[in-house]
């Protein structure tokens, strides 16, 4: 229904100077949305307090509504041209005046989870790139005949806003930061199981994969849901933080389009906070994230933490495992040389996971799951409060190479989600195969908590050669290197 509208959009934005990349497409494409699906909020809430005899509030002011200057119509129905403006009318007033407007939501004294203070944060993030007013009124055009008030109109808009944020996320080398596999984010959740009425916590959501996808598993795992329920979802489950403001941006609108209608999510640095200042209300009961990898983090950052480290992954694991309620349970991807780094922050981090949390599974994933990141990870599976006694690993091995072309997919997880269902069920013996396998922690070295991927039911197929044969191989190679040394002389 709208994926003709998406490339469109697309296309008039690859025309116009101010939008170089795939993020510039998203971006733009995002604020236009978001007035739109306002509009359609607006008119909902309208209907539904008309019905219950109830005086309604609009959200915006009349001018700065979507059929004032957007898309004013006519007694038609249809755009009404000479009240709708263009060209640089239509620019003045959007970066002058509607803008600056639709800023002030984000009033301090306000609650931080309404659609009201979200309007104000994401306009005080964002600006109007779109430079061609001409352009811009094609843009709202093509924007005005998209819908968020049926069902199927939002499930069509999520889907392809999601693929929207694939292709942002493929477009360059730190695509993890926008997109973690819809698939494996999928695994995740099915592992962690939330439930209806536990609170769920992302400290580096991103675009917010981990909050949706667990939005959609406690719906469709339901057959109907209480009004209760629905209330409980919509503002007492899900929670999450994201430093970067387009990535806040995304995850807001893919959050709304996906039915939550104003995202507990907060624009802040989430390792700007002192984890000895979390107390208990502060805490979730499920934690699922994918941290940025790297190094770089300066030390007044590094204070908020008792394991000083440099690598911003290894700082949210201190901060996820702290913010866990006693019992809570978490699922995060790291890079997979965690399990084995030898300096000081791996080793004391490795400890406290092990002697704080039951780290119960290790994920480990192939080469090529996150397009473009050109890192290998693992998944790390923990519940706080116990310490860990057994780790089951589990190895994804698979019989193509992943890339663009050949992502990861739910077909090639589906046999560890059946073991690890096994291992919770009947223990570790029903979850060992070829690809899986447990340690006991007791046989783990106690000074480097060594957790190295090492299968044990892979055999070394590398043939390897005798002292003897070395010597001889290497006598053939230099008779070898003279016979060549003396031709080249004698053509000299």
């Amino acid at each position: 229904m709208f994926e003709n509208s998406f490339k469109n959009i697309d296309n008039i934005l690859h025309t116009d100077s101010g939008s170089a990349t795939e993020l510039d497409y998203v971006e733009q494409t995002s604020w236009t949305l978001f007035l739109k699906y306002l509009d359609d909020l607006d008119e909902i809430k309208k209907t539904e307090a008309q019905l219950a005899g109830k005086k309604y509030n609009h959200i915006l002011d009349a001018q700065y509504r979507w059929d004032a200057w957007a898309c004013p119509k006519g007694k038609d129905g249809k755009i009404d041209h000479h009240k709708a403006m263009t060209g640089d009318d239509l620019n003045d007033f959007v970066n002058q005046k509607l803008f600056p407007y639709l800023k002030k939501f984000k009033n301090p004294d306000a609650d931080a989870n309404t659609i009201e203070y979200k309007i104000g944060e994401i306009f005080s993030e964002l600006k109007n790139k779109i430079v061609s007013g001409y352009k811009l009124r094609d843009i709202l055009n093509v924007v005005d005949a998209m819908h968020f008030r049926k069902y199927e109109e939002k499930h069509e808009l999520s889907h392809l806003y999601e693929n929207k944020i694939k292709n942002m996320g493929n477009a360059g080398r730190n695509g993890g930061e926008y997109y973690t596999p819809r698939p494996l984010i999928k695994t995740i959740v099915k592992v962690v199981a939330p439930t209806i009425g536990e609170t769920i916590y992302d400290g580096a959501c991103g675009s917010a994969g981990f909050l949706v996808e667990s939005y959609n598993y406690l719906t469709e795992n339901q057959a109907s849901l209480s009004s209760a329920q629905m209330a409980t979802l919509q503002n007492k489950t899900f929670y999450g933080k994201e430093i970067k403001s387009l990535a806040y941006i995304i995850g807001i609108m893919n959050m709304i389009l996906h039915g939550i209608e104003a995202p507990n999510i907060r624009h802040t640095d989430t390792l700007a906070q002192n984890i000895n200042d979390i107390q208990e209300k502060d805490r979730y009961n499920v934690v699922l994230a994918n941290p940025p990898f790297g190094a770089g983090i300066g030390r007044e950052i590094q204070q908020n933490f008792p394991i000083k480290t440099g690598e911003t992954a290894f700082l949210f694991l201190q901060h996820f495992v702290k913010i866990l309620k006693a019992g809570g349970r978490g699922g995060i991807i790291i890079k997979n040389t965690f399990l084995s780094n030898t300096d000081n922050a791996s080793v004391s981090l490795r400890k406290l996971l092990l002697e704080s949390c039951n780290l119960h599974t290790v994920l480990d994933l192939p080469g090529g799951v996150f397009a473009g990141a050109g890192v290998k990870t693992v998944v790390l599976f923990f519940d706080k409060g116990k310490p860990t006694k057994k780790v089951w690993f589990y190895q994804l091995n698979l019989a193509r190479n992943l890339g663009k072309g050949n992502p990861l997919n739910e077909a090639d997880l589906a046999e560890f989600v059946k073991l690890q269902k096994a291992l919770i069920k009947d223990g570790h013996a029903k979850a060992d195969n070829e690809n899986s396998w447990s340690v006991d922690v007791s046989a783990v070295d106690q000074k480097t908590f060594d957790l190295s991927v090492k299968n044990p039911n892979k055999k070394d197929e590398t043939a390897l050669r005798t002292p003897e044969e070395i010597i001889v191989e290497m006598g053939k190679l230099d008779t070898e290197i003279k016979s060549s040394i003396m031709s080249i002389k004698k053509i000299i």
